[in-house]
């Protein structure tokens, strides 16, 4: 093998381990996966308890809206759209300090999330602050004020479920719904994303691999 397919067969491995890691290829979820993951949600639902009728009603209604998101599965990756607006007097919160603020609350949520995100090729794709209150608001009350948005990548549903139904977050979202005065968060699958990283990096690997190919040849 010359130097120069050898470089080339590098690169094309690195950018295969990538995309291997960074996409889902097991397809839809089965209806095997779906009843296990219900199975799990119900069981971290069970070990939290509820307060209240209306707390235990809100939950069964959301755990409606994730089995359809599950039976919906495209088996490809998504996003998920938040709005947030923090709140200026959290509640204290069992296993945070006394009087922190929003921001160290959200922080305590977040570094448990971060290291499961990550793990399965799941991460934020932006993060800013506001900057004017809504410009345009049509249907909607108590929409004029919002702090932030960011948008968060998953690899695919199955990976979105093994983090909202592993047992270890159990308790930490406390620190996220004490932290927030409102948020809205959705899911959305792209038609355009031409910053993909797989895009990205293959563009990269490319110009990468021609620029070596033109100093051997020199």
């Amino acid at each position: 093998m010359n130097k120069s397919l050898r470089n080339w067969f590098i690169l094309i491995f690195i950018y295969c381990t990538f995309f291997v890691w960074y996409t889902d290829l097991g397809g839809k979820l089965d209806s095997d996966e779906i009843a296990t993951y219900l199975v799990k949600m119900q069981d971290n639902r069970e070990a939290v308890g509820f307060s209240s009728p209306a707390e235990k009603e809100k939950a069964k209604e959301q755990g409606a809206i994730i089995e359809e998101f599950m039976r919906e599965d495209s088996g490809r990756q998504f996003f998920v759209v938040n709005n947030i607006d923090m709140s200026e007097n959290p509640q204290d919160v069992e296993g945070a300090k006394p009087g922190e603020d929003a921001d160290q609350l959200m922080g305590r949520y977040m570094e448990h999330m971060y290291a499961e995100l990550f793990k399965r090729a799941s991460h934020p794709v932006f993060l800013g602050s506001a900057v004017s209150t809504a410009i345009d608001i049509v249907g909607i009350e108590n929409a004029e004020s919002w702090d932030s948005a960011a948008l968060m990548r998953y690899k695919s549903r199955r990976a979105f479920m093994e983090i909202v139904s592993n047992p270890k977050m159990l308790g930490k979202h406390e620190f996220k719904i004490a932290a927030l005065n409102k948020t809205i968060a959705y899911p959305v699958e792209t038609v355009v994303y031409l910053s993909d990283p797989r895009l990205l990096l293959g563009l990269i690997l490319i110009i990468i691999g021609l620029i070596i190919q033109l100093r051997i040849k020199k």
